[in-house]
């Protein structure tokens, strides 16, 4: 079936700009979590390093990809604006 060119020009991406550089966002807050929870390991196995139990790592970091992966689902769920 041969489409007409109005029928193409009324084809459009299932998201809208607004929404990519929402979900973009959302990405570089994920990354920002998991660069926050990188870190406290002992240079020497036999040594117990206390750090991994820092507040950073266990709290703020999951806290922060949480909020991050709640941002995603808004920025999918988001309508785009709709050109007149």
């Amino acid at each position: 079936m041969v489409k007409t060119k109005d029928e193409l020009q009324k084809q459009t991406f299932a998201l809208g700009k607004e929404n990519y550089k929402l979900l973009l966002i959302g990405f570089g807050i994920i990354v920002i979590g998991f660069i926050l929870m990188v870190g406290g390991k002992s240079e020497d196995p036999s040594v117990f390093n206390p750090e991994i139990f820092s507040f950073r790592r266990i709290t703020l970091a999951p806290i922060i990809v949480l909020f991050g992966f709640l941002f995603e689902i808004y920025a999918i769920m988001k309508r785009p604006k709709q050109e007149n």
